[in-house]
């Protein structure tokens, strides 16, 4: 097939373009920047430009939604312009161009308002409850996203929770370079269950998503290793492969859910480059228990984990000691 990739200049992005290209098919990506994946048609810019999103999904049998803004705190219209009104212009690019498979990457963070998830299906995407602006306005985006599927316009909507891995930016250098600095706390005792899911696991999913979406369209999945840990021991098993001591800091819940508050206030208040150290969302992730029945993903996807928690944690020790 001929298969667009957006925001391919991201690990997961990037790696699923590489795959899509090990398996033979045509790969366009659309993003700001090179993706760097060899063979691969890159299409610099942004989803919010009409005009390169119909340059860029002229000819495609196929899209794959990876492109987001994502941060912690941030302008709301930034997040909107991105999230939502990129995600419309590009299922409108994609109707028109006759595209006949549509992959929507989400977050499980569409439909989680703050309480504890325990063994969960993946719940209705629920912008007035999500936190934050990226869940909000991701919320919105899957919403359009799943809005716009018919037979001849297939959707699925995947919901990766808390990816990790090699190269990993987002989650898993944070929590190193925060341990290796002594910044990396465990919120209260650690022991929320939380499910996480390996990069190649990730990736594996959604190509297996390519395929699925032609029999089981219209509804999203959250995507885990099915693994489910306690999330002060995740954190230490990051930390220790990474080369870091494990974090000896621990805070209470309560004052941490009120500094989080603080913090994004401060934040909001200033301009600043970096992400901050805690905000309430974040907090709350750490201390609440949020795992997921995969069974349904499981059987849409005909798929499952390749890479176990213990492997994924071998293969990142590697990575970072160089061997």
């Amino acid at each position: 097939m001929k298969v667009l990739v957006t925001g391919a200049s991201g690990l997961l992005g990037s790696s699923v373009a590489a795959a899509l290209l090990a398996e033979g098919h045509a790969v366009t990506t659309l993003q700001r920047r090179a993706s760097g994946v060899t063979g691969a048609l890159d299409v610099l810019g942004s989803v919010t430009d009409p005009g390169l999103v119909e340059q860029a999904t002229a000819g495609q049998d196929a899209v794959i939604h990876l492109a987001a803004k994502v941060a912690m705190t941030g302008d709301p219209a930034a997040f909107e312009a991105v999230n939502i009104e990129g995600t419309r212009t590009l299922l409108a690019a994609a109707q028109a161009a006759g595209v006949s498979r549509f992959v929507h990457i989400s977050s499980p963070s569409v439909a989680h308002a703050g309480d504890s998830l325990v063994g969960e299906p993946a719940g209705p995407a629920d912008p007035e409850h999500a936190r934050g602006e990226y869940a909000r306005t991701k919320a919105h985006g899957e919403l359009l996203a799943l809005a716009a599927d018919s037979p001849a316009f297939p959707v699925l909507a995947l919901r990766p929770h808390l990816m990790w891995g090699p190269g990993d930016t987002q989650l898993t250098e944070r929590i190193i370079d925060r341990a290796r600095a002594g910044r990396m706390p465990i919120l209260g005792s650690g022991a929320a269950l939380v499910d996480t899911l390996y990069a190649t696991n990730a990736v594996d999913a959604i190509l297996a998503a390519l395929t699925a979406v032609t029999r089981t369209h219209g509804e999203a999945l959250v995507v885990t290793n099915g693994q489910p840990r306690p999330i002060g021991e995740f954190i230490t098993r990051l930390a220790l492969a990474g080369g870091a001591s494990a974090p000896g800091l621990r805070i209470p819940v309560a004052p941490a859910l009120v500094a989080g508050a603080a913090v994004e206030k401060v934040w909001e208040l200033g301009e600043h480059d970096d992400e901050p150290p805690l905000t309430r969302f974040l907090a709350e992730q750490m201390s609440t228990a949020h795992w997921f029945d995969q069974r349904r993903t499981r059987e849409v996807l005909d798929w499952t984990p390749r890479v176990s928690i213990a492997e994924g944690m071998a293969a990142l020790a590697r990575h970072y000691s160089g061997t």
